[in-house]
C-alpha cells in the first residue's frame, strides 16, 4: 500500500436492497484477511433492514455461497435480494 492510499472494497446493491440502503454503491475500507462474512456483518450493522432481505452475494462478478471467501483489495462485492419476475 502506497503512503496516502487507502485500500478499498467496492460494494454494489441491487433491487430492493438499494431502496433500504438508500444508495446503490459504497466504498468500504479493505482490511487484510477480510472475508465476505466480515464485510457482510459490518454492513448489516449499518443497514440492518437491507440485510434482512439479502439472499445473494457476488464477488468480482461471480456468485459466491462461501461467506468465508477471503477478499482482496479492489474487490467488487454485490449484494442482492431474491428477484421475482412478472
Amino acid at each position: 500500500m502506497a503512503a496516502g492510499n487507502i485500500d478499498m472494497i467496492h460494494v454494489l446493491f441491487f433491487g430492493p436492497v438499494v431502496e433500504r440502503v438508500g444508495i446503490n454503491a459504497i466504498q468500504v475500507e479493505f482490511k487484510p484477511g477480510m472475508t465476505l462474512q466480515q464485510l457482510r456483518d459490518e454492513l448489516a450493522e449499518k443497514y440492518p433492514h437491507a440485510f434482512e432481505i439479502v439472499c445473494f452475494s457476488a464477488v468480482n462478478g461471480n456468485h459466491v455461497r462461501d461467506l468465508a471467501m477471503p477478499l482482496i483489495d479492489n474487490s467488487e462485492v454485490t449484494f442482492m435480494a431474491r428477484f421475482s419476475g412478472g
